[in-house]
């Protein structure tokens, strides 16, 4: 049932921000199964199921994921996360979707509830479902969740990658959006225009990938051309790059223009330095390109604001900045520089902050803001979403982890991640909340290479059962 339910969600367009039509999805498939729910005002839906007969005092549980997904396709797609379908490829047990990200985070939480909450055969106190939106886009539906809705003091949150780990905490974040604002001015014939594009990185989750060192399209553009603006002066037209808060960006490009008389050997400097960015990265980024071609450039900022703006952007902070000492080899600290882009005469500029110490999340974010504003752009740090701090001594992963000994004859992995979920929020909303983050194994989320292993879904879910089974007792 996991696939067929999964499908049947990946046919519902459910960006973030715009999840009315998965979250009529749910009522209705809960209408049409008997299932109580409530809808609060953020648009969270929560589902109820009754304890099996006998269990009636035993613990309440929440499973926990959410409705939203992130939308990225390949350059040349077609595809419009407003009206269109998923459309997903299969190839053995492991699944994708067709030049689009598949949607598994977190639709396969949505779809293993489907499942739990239809199912009779198994033991459990009583359940409940909460299913959020716009958590991909600054968790605004964990922030809304209206805590009068929930009775359970357990929550499962089924929004990780990785079997076998359970998350018991998740770094807490925020963002600084800008803008960079200067005029544009005509470029007439004595100027040639050029393009720097830098494309086919891996990207990844900003969170769980950060400590790969991925390379970020923005950074590689902004570096070749502080670069080759050793040689000569340039006036930028556009700069555009990356397409979310939380992905690392996998391609950039910039359009701007040089005098003539500089053209050929700024050209070469740039294409000299492309041979240099691609040894670099031959072995996180093997299939990384770069070109550079001929533009039509009509107006573009003076060559002093575009040098500010471009040097800001190459003094910006990317990647991890201070690792855990109580949780080795996790990141504690990091920056992503995610999303610029051109819109007439300004350029937005927004980046994302993680850190599981609120101290170094602010300080990071503060430090971005500052350097960014050496640019003369307007910077705004955003207000952030807390840590969840790991307990030790939480009684629901001590549960999670004697069943997944039990029934595996293996060790789980009990830690914290990088990413952010949403569990820090929900009980900072709900004093009192235990809470713990499984989920199947999945790879390349936030990224058109997105895929989900079904038996591990599977296992998952039996995994679910059991642990419900046990609280139950």
């Amino acid at each position: 049932m996991i696939l067929e339910n999964f499908s049947r969600i990946a046919a519902v367009p459910r960006e973030s921000g715009h999840e009315e039509k998965i979250r009529e999805f749910i009522t209705s498939w809960a209408c049409e199964h008997g299932i109580r729910y409530a809808v609060d005002a953020a648009g969270n839906v929560v589902l109820y199921k009754d304890p099996t007969p006998g269990h009636e005092n035993a613990p309440a549980v929440a499973l926990q994921g959410h409705m939203d997904m992130v939308c990225v396709k390949r350059p040349g797609s077609g595809h419009d996360f407003r009206t269109d379908p998923i459309e997903i490829v299969r190839d053995g047990d492991i699944i994708r979707a067709k030049d689009t990200s598949l949607g598994a985070d977190n639709g396969i939480a949505l779809a293993l509830m489907m499942d739990l909450f239809t199912d009779s055969g198994f033991v459990h106190g009583p359940l409940e479902g909460i299913c959020t939106v716009n958590e991909e886009v600054g968790l605004s539906g964990a922030k809304g969740l209206d805590p009068s809705l929930i009775h359970a003091r357990m929550l499962i949150n089924l929004d990780s990658e990785e079997e076998g780990v359970i998350y018991i905490g998740c770094a807490g974040g925020s963002d600084v959006k800008g803008v960079f604002r200067a005029e544009k001015k005509p470029c007439c014939e004595k100027w040639t225009g050029l393009r720097l594009s830098v494309g086919g990185l891996k990207s990844g989750h900003s969170g769980g990938k950060i400590h790969l060192q991925r390379a970020n399209a923005i950074k590689v553009v902004a570096r070749m051309l502080h670069q080759a603006g050793k040689q000569a002066e340039y006036r930028l037209a556009s700069f555009d790059g990356g397409s979310k808060h939380n992905a690392i960006p996998a391609q950039a490009e910039a359009v701007f223009a040089v005098k003539q008389e500089n053209a050929d050997a700024f050209r070469a400097c740039l294409e000299t330095y492309a041979g240099a960015m691609l040894a670099e990265n031959r072995v996180e980024e093997p299939g990384m390109t770069i070109e550079v071609t001929r533009a039509t450039v009509n107006s573009a900022y003076c060559p002093e604001d575009s040098k500010k703006f471009v040097d800001s952007l190459f003094m910006a902070p990317h990647g991890v900045l201070a690792w855990s000492k109580s949780l080795p080899g996790i990141v504690q600290t990091s920056c992503n520089l995610a999303i610029v882009r051109t819109e007439g005469d300004e350029i937005l500029l927004l980046t994302s902050q993680r850190s599981s110490v609120e101290s170094q999340r602010d300080a990071a974010s503060e430090r971005m803001a500052m350097i960014l504003a050496t640019s003369g752009a307007k910077m705004e740090i955003g207000n952030g979403y807390p840590a969840w701090t790991p307990d030790p001594d939480s009684a629901l992963a001590r549960i999670c982890a004697d069943v997944w000994k039990r029934t595996t004859g293996r060790e789980a992995t009990v830690t914290a991640i990088h990413a952010g979920l949403e569990c820090g929020i929900i009980n900072s909303r709900v004093p009192g909340m235990d809470s713990v983050s499984i989920g199947p194994d999945m790879k390349n989320v936030h990224t058109v290479d997105e895929c989900l292993n079904l038996k591990s879904a599977e296992r998952i879910e039996r995994y679910v059962r059991d642990i419900l089974g046990e609280i139950a007792k």
